[in-house]
């Protein structure tokens, strides 16, 4: 597929079919993933692959939002919150969140994707690094201005939604339930040095295909009622700005 197909057809899916998804295909994501920019190729990521119904049904009882009380859901665009997906700005109503979760659990295959903070103060305390260490070694619990872990770990999960649509398959990236995140941990055997970014899910779609130039709200490629077909996407004059704001 070529690269501004893969681009335009990336949409977060919230429904599967139930036909398995090919190893192979899931090897690649992850051989993508693993080759995103870091910073100071410290390459501080994790992926725990869940591709057995017993392991992704563990998953789902582990950190069920009906169990947490907690809203949960995929969408659009970058985590708002551990607690809510993509791109979802405000926790979804009961009713919505079954439906969410429901069309969530069919997914086969599901990659949680942990990132390492010790890796990174680690990396830049290293002497090429020098002039980053006094940031590095700050007494605050987060020196850094921004928490390159997470945005590495979400560069990590961008190239596996890619990857999948290139593969032609369905793929949405969605945040676990702060209160949540413990019983995952230990679910899985998560080291403690460990942090949760979120989890990509993986499956053959069994959403219709949006249609080639549709037009709305969004762009047309959220059948599901994502965000996008409630939202229109911002012109590139709003917010690109050429020499200064």
């Amino acid at each position: 597929m070529e690269f501004q197909d893969v681009v335009r057809r990336r949409r977060m899916v919230r429904r599967f079919t139930g036909e398995p998804v090919a190893p192979r295909a899931v090897e690649r994501m992850l051989r993508n993933a693993v080759r995103a920019p870091n910073a100071g190729f410290t390459q501080g990521w994790a992926f725990v692959v869940l591709d057995r119904p017993d392991d992704v049904a563990r998953f789902w009882s582990a950190t069920s939002p009906a169990a947490a009380g907690e809203p949960g859901g995929g969408g659009d665009g970058a985590a708002r919150s551990a607690a809510r997906g993509a791109d979802d700005e405000v926790p979804a109503p009961p009713a919505k969140e079954s439906r969410w979760l429901a069309g969530m659990r069919t997914a086969p295959v599901l990659v949680v994707v942990l990132t390492s903070r010790d890796a990174y103060l680690a990396r830049y305390a290293e002497d090429d690094k020098a002039r980053a260490a006094a940031q590095a070694a700050g007494e605050d619990e987060s020196p850094w201005d921004v928490p390159y872990w997470h945005v590495d770990a979400g560069m990590a999960s961008l190239l596996m939604l890619q990857t999948a649509v290139d593969e032609g398959l369905g793929a949405c990236f969605f945040g676990v339930p702060p209160g949540q995140v413990e019983a995952l941990r230990a679910e899985l055997g998560v080291p403690p040095e460990l942090l949760v970014t979120g989890v990509v899910a993986v499956g053959h779609s069994a959403e219709p295909l949006p249609r080639e130039g549709a037009v709305g709200a969004g762009t047309g490629a959220a059948p599901s009622g994502g965000s996008p077909s409630r939202r229109p996407r911002r012109p590139l004059e709003d917010v690109v700005h050429r020499g200064g704001w």
